[in-house]
């Protein structure tokens, strides 16, 4: 028996490996329901960093997402063709560039989160009876408070 079964409950367990599933699951088909128009994951990522946490430098988006400097430049360039961000000097810096997302990339971002809410949304309308929903809802809010503490 390894040490996490000895020191929580199974329930928790349990808990742990199903909420993990159906996060991964559901991430999935978030990815599926909307058309990233030609957009690698990797490439998807970084525009939705670089929209959630604000500009950064290449060398930094690519220690954040685990990368080599020469993969980084590569995705930053077809984001950039694809005129989804742009870059500026760095004004503490001028030998580097910051790079962040513009007015079409934030307009690209928000069409596929809505294409995904608005998925979800009709499935849970068709497939759930209202009070399975409220459980829902209810169930996500004791989810949130892991995120809280």
């Amino acid at each position: 028996m390894d040490k996490i079964t000895t020191e929580v409950s199974e329930s928790a367990v349990r808990a742990a490996h199903e909420v993990r599933v159906v996060v991964g699951r559901l991430r999935r088909r978030f990815r599926e329901t909307y058309d990233t128009e030609g957009l690698t994951p990797s490439q998807t990522s970084v525009l939705s960093r670089l929209d959630k946490e604000g500009p950064a430098s290449a060398s930094a988006l690519a220690a954040a997402e685990r990368v080599r400097p020469q993969s980084m430049a590569a995705t930053l360039s077809v984001l950039e063709e694809r005129g989804l961000i742009q870059r500026r000097p760095d004004p503490h810096d001028g030998r580097r560039q910051l790079v962040s997302v513009n007015e079409a990339g934030h307009a690209f971002l928000e069409d596929k989160r809505r294409a995904g809410e608005e998925w979800l949304a009709r499935a849970l309308q068709e497939r759930y009876t209202e009070e399975e929903r409220r459980t829902v809802i209810e169930a996500l809010a004791l989810l949130d408070r892991l995120t809280r503490s």
